[in-house]
């Protein structure tokens, strides 16, 4: 009984420091009992320490400040490596991170893409650009004055994306208003992954993804083309 309740005292304990539910934080501190782990109480094998962070691998982490992030998640990002780590993330996949921040600790899908990238790019498990099956993406995202409708329409609506995409050919494949959109590229075999979301009601936020490239040479351009198209977005939405 002792230790049963010296178990339980464990449990509460994480729930007031992770923000977990009483059923996560009891799955993580069991490691999986249900599943053939240790019980409750039981001494288990502490993990191997994470890889310290890579050189230079911190581009999510630039991207996004700690204070938006924070803002967005409820937690900075010490606090989700922390997090991580503990969770054995450095052994997992992308998507099996991801997910257990959307199940776990309830984070949206965009920001739970987010703290999953810069955890692998700080941890050395990717470069910027980088995608953990070995192929290169470049990211950009910008924040526009406008709804986010008018966002979307920026990208869905051939006239307008001409006005500040004019040399790009664009295919758009699937599309859900206000939300996502998928798209090729040119004549090649890269791709773009749009998201939006509101940021209130005259104000949004688009985020773009162009996968299949080349490596790093090429993301490192895209990133750069990307971030200039979007200021000539943000500028042309805004005008008064």
């Amino acid at each position: 009984m002792t230790r049963h309740r010296s178990f339980k005292n464990r449990v509460r304990a994480r729930m007031e420091k992770t923000g977990e539910s009483y059923t996560a934080a009891r799955r993580q501190l069991t490691g999986g009992a249900a599943a053939g782990g240790p019980e409750p109480g039981a001494a288990t094998a502490q993990p191997p320490p994470p890889p310290a962070a890579a050189p230079g691998a911190t581009g999510q982490t630039e991207r996004i400040s700690d204070a938006l992030l924070r803002d967005r998640t409820g937690r900075g990002w010490d606090e989700w490596f922390a997090l991580l780590d503990a969770w054995g993330a450095t052994g997992r996949t992308h998507t099996e991170i991801a997910r257990w921040l959307v199940a776990t600790h309830e984070v949206s899908g965009w920001w739970a893409q987010s703290v999953t990238v810069g955890y692998e790019q700080t941890r050395g498990l990717r470069a910027p650009g980088q995608r953990r099956g070995g192929g290169f993406s470049a990211a950009g995202s910008r924040t526009v004055g406008v709804p986010v409708q008018r966002l979307f329409d920026a990208f869905a609506d051939d006239a307008l994306r001409r006005r500040w995409l004019p040399d790009a050919v664009v295919r758009v494949r699937t599309a859900t208003p206000a939300r996502t959109l998928r798209a090729d590229w040119g004549d090649g075999p890269t791709r773009i992954v749009v998201g939006f979301a509101a940021v209130d009601a005259a104000k949004s936020r688009v985020s773009v993804q162009h996968e299949k490239l080349t490596g790093a040479a090429q993301a490192a351009e895209l990133k750069a083309y990307w971030r200039d198209r979007l200021a000539a977005l943000k500028a042309l939405l805004e005008e008064r």
